[in-house]
């Protein structure tokens, strides 16, 4: 038997899992970071902690489950967007990587977003709607216009994943599925985006060598081997975006499928087999972690709400959920399961930190409607249930206006473990809802990726049928189709009609 080892490079945490050729998880450690924050707008990091997260992770996996580092065949990576480095010759960060969620750059943004995103032009070159802050390219361009010497003296703009694979086998590769949010990586050609890099003032070989997801990179290298604690026969492959990742690791591989993550945030990933650009701008497009395969992927509001409900409303839960040994979100699942469908006219809007897909409008705000003397404490559990589940059918809708169909819907995430939840997924949207067995979808996808990679399976499909099994199957309830329906409509006018008030809100 051999085994896969895959690293999830999670934004305050990595995640180590090792699979066997089934799909069968092993063995798994969770090594935690604080990130650096210091300004309000600045989120940093050193890469060394980084790698110490991941060197430790994996020495945990490989104590946990004694498996012998010779049988590992490969290593896989799932990474979080947009995290940036800048490497000397040698590959040595010359400063704190910059995160993802650092916002720094907006007046970059703001310079880039006036010279390439006039009437869309930018979103059909890059499948991004916008230039924000968080993008690469206005990271680089702040990075030029404040920290000269640094930029000077960059070899190498990498992504985290391209430095992970870089410092375990010395070879300076990416992939389109994390280069795509880049915006200087054209996602028709699958090439670097020229205009972009002449304006930002770099060339093309100050960034890596372009690769596809699931390819070889190399073995590890000796000194790396011992300081991991593994082979160096080890295969290092490359892999994906955690969002692609994931709708691997739950079978999303094909179009027809859509693939809903609910964690803090609600992510969802519908397969593509070409780049389908919307009109109105309100859909990214992402290449996938699939060859010439793409995704129409965006995030919004999720488990965050759930999360903010139990916090503040949920202290005798928690309690009892302490003294009996089980998880407070299961005493909430049991109370909400009780609600009747659309909670007897209790309708929210989840948009607690602004509306996200489809609307984006950074002003609105939640609000609970329509609550009476006859509504309790459980009813307000199942509202927010349900407006995660509108969001998705929003989504879904935008998807079906631009001809992507929406065959079935597969979860994943926290929000995948209630069963309360993914049955009202099912019954708004009138699609069936698939679960699948192992949670760890995102190691999962990378575990897949690299089994491919080095002849384990004969192809993705071959891979995914051996190592992604369905736990349970959710099919929509007909009988509560109308409330359903009427509820959503009174959802969406609700949105609508409260824009101005919105509107009437200071940033």
């Amino acid at each position: 038997m051999e085994y896969i080892l895959s690293l999830d490079a999670g934004t305050t945490a990595f995640k180590i899992s090792l699979f066997d050729e089934e799909g069968k998880l092993l063995g798994t450690s969770t090594q935690e970071y604080e990130l650096l924050t210091p300004t309000p707008l600045c989120v940093e990091l050193p890469a060394e902690t980084f790698w110490s997260a991941f060197k430790n992770g994996v020495r945990e996996v490989l104590r946990r489950t004694r498996a012998d580092p010779e049988s590992i065949r490969a290593l896989g990576i799932s990474a979080q967007g947009e995290t940036m480095l800048c490497l000397d010759r040698k590959g040595d960060p010359l400063r704190n990587a910059i995160i993802w969620l650092d916002n720094r750059a907006q007046k970059e943004a703001e310079i880039l977003s006036g010279e390439f995103d006039r009437d869309g032009y930018s979103y059909r070159i890059t499948g991004q709607v916008k230039i924000v802050p968080t993008w690469p390219a206005s990271k680089i361009y702040w990075v030029k216009r404040n920290e000269k010497k640094i930029f000077d003296n960059t070899d190498k703009f990498a992504l985290l994943e391209d430095y992970l694979i870089h410092r375990m086998t010395g070879e300076m590769v990416a992939e389109g599925s994390l280069l795509c949010s880049t915006v200087y990586w054209n996602i028709t050609t699958k090439r670097y985006w020229d205009e972009m890099l002449d304006y930002l003032g770099i060339t093309q070989d100050r960034l890596p060598e372009i690769r596809e997801s699931g390819e070889v990179v190399g073995e590890l290298k000796n000194d790396v081997a011992r300081e991991l604690g593994l082979s160096p026969r080890t295969v290092v492959t490359t892999g994906a975006l955690d969002q692609a990742c994931g709708a691997i690791g739950v079978g999303n591989i094909k179009p027809g499928m859509f693939s809903e993550n609910t964690g803090a945030a609600l992510a969802i990933c519908a397969t593509l087999e070409k780049p389908t650009f919307d009109k109105e701008r309100r859909m990214p497009i992402h290449y996938h972690g699939i060859p010439d395969t793409y995704m129409a992927h965006t995030f919004t509001t999720g488990g965050m709400v759930l999360r903010w409900y139990r916090d503040a409303f949920c202290q005798e839960e928690m309690a009892r959920a302490k003294r009996e040994g089980v998880d407070p979100y299961s005493i909430i699942d049991r109370a909400a399961e009780e609600i009747l469908p659309g909670s007897e006219g209790l309708v929210m809007l989840p948009h607690l930190q602004g509306a996200m897909a489809p609307e984006a409008n950074p002003k609105a705000k939640g609000v609970f409607y329509g609550f009476t003397l006859k509504h309790g404490k459980a009813h307000f559990a199942r509202a927010i249930m349900e407006s995660i589940a509108y969001i998705v059918r929003r989504n879904i809708e935008v998807l079906e206006g631009l001809k992507i169909p929406v065959n079935e819907i597969r979860v994943l995430g926290g929000g995948a473990r209630s069963d309360v939840w993914s049955q009202i997924k099912a019954d708004v949207t009138g699609k069936e809802v698939l679960s699948t067995k192992n949670e760890e979808a995102a190691c999962l996808g990378a575990a897949i990726l690299a089994g491919k990679a080095v002849g384990i399976y004969k192809s993705l499909n071959d891979a995914t049928s051996r190592m992604v099994s369905i736990k349970k199957r959710f099919e929509p309830n007909p009988d509560n189709k109308m409330v359903y329906d009427a509820a959503y409509r009174k959802y969406v006018r609700l949105y609508e009609d409260l824009c101005d008030m919105f509107s009437m809100e200071r940033e």
